[in-house]
């Protein structure tokens, strides 16, 4: 409470209403503070996915590039050159979809994990 105001019968409505806009700025600062902590907290254990998402990716397109071209090179005396090409966009599409799949589920990080929501339902229980 405010010091201006040390009894609550003495006080003014004005001085009231001044201690209830403050009190509720206090509130909303406190709640924003909250939300930009989880935010961080969540990009924190979100960051090692990105950073395998995109070593993955540039090692993947560095590497397969060259080896699916000697693979099609390859294939195209067996099959032909389109069939040796349908060959290799199916095994190469395989591979890339195996990889977002691991990048999107350390995304989901980003949710929160179980240690962080009980925190917060423990926080809102208290209010």
């Amino acid at each position: 409470m405010d010091a201006r105001v040390q009894n609550p019968a003495d006080a003014g409505i004005g001085d009231l209403f001044s201690e209830l806009v403050a009190d509720g700025r206090n509130l909303v600062s406190a709640e924003v503070n909250l939300y930009k902590q989880i935010a961080r907290y969540r990009v924190g254990k979100a960051k090692n996915g990105v950073i395998a998402l995109v070593a993955g990716g540039f090692l993947a397109y560095a590497g397969l590039i060259a080896f699916l071209v000697g693979v099609v090179i390859g294939l195209a005396d067996l099959i032909g050159p389109v069939l040796g090409g349908l060959a290799v966009l199916a095994v190469s599409g395989i591979v890339a979809f195996l990889l977002v799949r691991y990048g999107a589920g350390k995304m989901a990080a980003l949710s929160g994990d179980e240690d962080e929501k009980a925190a917060i339902r423990a926080g809102e229980s208290r209010a």
